[in-house]
């Protein structure tokens, strides 16, 4: 289906056409009775759908970025280590 150009007025004020609004109106009514459905706001539904069709699953895919040093697990080590001892150094660590 290709995408209808905007038509314009006689002042030259280009607005959109009425079938677009249509087919717009159309599938917020949808996004409208799946959020009412799962008591989420319509703007999640449109999200989620659009990384359906972006990316083929809901996940949450990774980000571009180095990972990160420490796991969680390690985290809370440091924490724990650190709570019992606050005036250990870091390479005592």
């Amino acid at each position: 289906m290709s995408e209808q150009k905007p038509s314009q007025d006689v002042e030259g004020i280009v607005r959109r056409a009425p079938r677009q609004d249509y087919f717009e109106a159309l599938i917020w009514g949808r996004y409208k009775k799946m959020s009412e459905a799962l008591k989420v706001p319509k703007n999640t539904v449109a999200s989620i759908i659009r990384k359906w069709k972006k990316f083929g699953t809901t996940k949450t895919v990774p980000r571009a970025g180095s990972p990160a040093k420490l796991s969680n697990r390690g985290r809370r080590a440091l924490v724990r280590e650190v709570t019992k001892n606050p005036m250990v150094t870091l390479t005592e660590l």
